[in-house]
């Protein structure tokens, strides 16, 4: 088992802003910004690094073709990186163990795990459903730990 104690260190750093890159079809990178954090997943409870995606973008639909996913996250002069395969989860990613309402839940667990907090979360969930947002969670074979740089 890959450990994360590392990535979730720096995730608390700066609310888990990170960079995700992704295999387009011509094996081109695809990278963007999202904000990821370090939560058990609902069905194995195994440590993963999640984020939260709109499920009709280019990066769900790489991911759909090709779950192979880098994430980099960092902190200050500390930067911390994991590689693994990708999970979706959602209305369009079904996955055995998670109804309707454990991805409610999940949702919210990925969006803490990033540093999130939320004054409404029904408004959180009713904006979740209506997005066709998705989670996103990196089995993890691969981890760079960082020492403090200054």
């Amino acid at each position: 088992m890959v450990d994360l104690s590392n990535f979730a260190r720096v995730v608390a750093k700066d609310t888990g802003l990170s960079i995700v890159s992704t295999l387009r079809a011509n094996g081109t990178i695809q990278s963007s910004l999202v904000n990821a954090g370090v939560l058990d997943h609902p069905v194995t409870g195994e440590p993963v690094v999640g984020f939260v995606a709109v499920g009709g973008t280019r990066k769900a639909a790489n991911l759909r073709e090709r779950p192979r996913i880098t994430v980099a996250v960092r902190g200050g002069w500390e930067y911390a990186v994991v590689e693994g395969d990708a999970q979706l989860i959602g209305s369009e990613d079904p996955v055995p163990g998670v109804d309707a309402e454990r991805l409610r839940v999940l949702l919210r667990e990925i969006f803490t795990a990033c540093g999130g907090t939320h004054e409404d979360w029904g408004a959180y969930d009713r904006a979740m459903v209506d997005e066709g947002r998705v989670a996103v969670l990196i089995h993890p074979d691969r981890a760079y730990p960082t020492a403090p740089r200054g």
